[in-house]
């Protein structure tokens, strides 16, 4: 358990969201982000835009698989894709996203 002492708290619940529409904005990101294999779609996107034949590879699953959770990452407003011919590229739309994947990586990362 994890004890904090007033100052601490104060300066935490000063940050917290307040805003009805913030906490629903923030709670449906992270909500698609909650999936594993949604996490690590994004993780593997990072700062670059990938095709989704460069994902599934990257990723390790079917096509299939890989676009449907494309798609509800999307319908989120996470992500955002360009058709070029026949390929569909993605790329992470909100700098936000970026910024909490790195927050999740410096919590829940172990330096090996």
């Amino acid at each position: 358990m994890i004890k904090a002492n007033t100052n601490t708290r104060s300066i935490v619940s000063s940050k917290l969201i307040s805003s009805d529409e913030d906490i629903e904005r923030a709670a449906r990101a992270v909500k698609a982000m909650s999936h594993p294999l949604r996490l690590k779609i994004l993780c593997t996107l990072g700062e670059h835009e990938i095709s989704v034949q460069d994902i599934v590879e990257q990723v390790g699953t079917s096509q299939s698989n890989i676009s449907q959770h494309l798609a509800i990452l999307r319908d989120k407003g996470i992500l955002a894709s360009r058709k070029d011919a026949n390929r569909v590229f993605y790329h992470i739309d909100d700098p936000r996203t970026l910024r909490l994947i790195a927050l999740i990586r410096e919590v829940f990362v172990q330096n090996k």
